[in-house]
């Protein structure tokens, strides 16, 4: 019996150890998205029309923004975004209307030039990537062989 109690302890303390351990590393990269803060203007947008994505830092774990899509005064797309640390992991959040409930992607990389995250369950898109180049920034979401790419500038 005491032998069980021991093991029992034992894993606890390493699952235990193991989660920390997961936690702080998440929590590092976690603070390399410092540069996502502000409004990011997009570039590549139609005549007549304008679209922005805004990100703002909540907490030591949590980042929430939006994007919007423009047609003059009229709004033609909003999106709610988050990024938060959960479980030894951190996960870029899209509430979309065309979706029934927010879809989560996995970051899969991250530098502090940007960062890469996925869902291979979500239809489209099954992966996102965001990368700083100077003061421009590209994203794309792509999946099962479609691509969309988008261009931001910071807005000062």
């Amino acid at each position: 019996m005491k032998s069980i109690l021991t093991i029992t302890l034992l894993l606890l303390t390493a699952s235990l150890s193991y989660a920390q351990s997961a936690n702080a590393a998440s929590a590092k990269n976690f603070k390399k998205l410092s540069w996502l803060e502000g409004t990011w203007e997009r570039r590549n947008v139609k005549p007549g029309k304008s679209a922005h994505e805004r990100w703002e830092k909540d907490s030591k774990t949590k980042w929430i923004g939006f994007g919007v899509s423009m047609q003059g005064e009229d709004t033609t797309f909003l999106e709610k975004l988050s990024i938060v640390v959960e479980n030894g992991s951190i996960y870029y959040i899209a509430d979309v209307p065309e979706n029934k409930a927010p879809v989560l992607f996995q970051f899969t990389q991250v530098s502090k030039q940007g960062f890469v995250c996925e869902n291979p369950t979500h239809d489209f898109p099954k992966k996102i990537s965001y990368t700083l180049e100077g003061d421009r920034l590209e994203v794309q979401i792509s999946g099962d062989g479609q691509a969309m790419y988008f261009e931001f500038v910071k807005k000062e």
